[in-house]
């Protein structure tokens, strides 16, 4: 793909196009998932600014990655699918959940729950989580509107992936050396 121009003015009355052309409101439900998909990439990103640990740098590149293939696919309409396009799927649910068990190895059991923080990149990995649960309610939305044709890995995934930024948001603050705050119930 080559962008040479970044403005194409096709947007400016609230449209926008999907892959293959159908132009729709930029508040359908489809842009509104991918959009928040979107999102999500951009806080992961400044949780990499900030992090100085590589095996969160490295499954933070791997999941930008993958945001890329799931936005891709939400802003394509099943009917301009191609042979060999890259969907979430099963693999990546399953890398994601075999992560959360590595990670949660190296930390104690929870025993009330923690306010969001833990340092710059706990922080924003928490931030992350946050809008990943967005991103979860949004594509159930497209999924109710849509139905099958979106699939239910997208969802699946989005699913599996907060549970992923909170245990990876904690690891994080423990591998810098980071507080983390227990919830002060009344």
């Amino acid at each position: 793909m080559r962008i040479t121009k970044v403005y194409t003015r096709g947007g400016d009355k609230g449209l926008t196009s999907l892959v293959g052309g159908a132009r729709v409101p930029k508040n359908h439900p489809r842009l509104q998932a991918y959009g928040t998909i979107d999102e999500l990439n951009a806080i992961l990103g400044l949780a990499r600014t900030f992090n100085e640990n590589d095996r969160v740098d490295g499954i933070l590149h791997r999941i930008q990655n993958e945001l890329f293939n799931l936005g891709s696919d939400l802003a394509t309409p099943p009917e301009h699918r191609w042979k060999g396009m890259i969907r979430v799927g099963d693999e990546d649910i399953k890398r994601l959940e075999d992560e959360i068990d590595s990670l949660n190895e190296d930390l104690g059991p929870l025993k009330e729950f923690i306010l969001p923080g833990g340092g710059p990149v706990g922080a924003f990995l928490h931030q992350g989580r946050t809008v990943c649960r967005r991103a979860e309610r949004q594509l159930l939305g497209l999924l109710e509107a849509e139905g099958e044709d979106v699939g239910a890995g997208p969802l699946r995934y989005v699913n599996r992936l907060s549970d992923h930024l909170f245990v990876l948001g904690r690891w994080a603050a423990k591998q810098l050396g980071e507080p983390e705050y227990l919830w002060d119930r009344p």
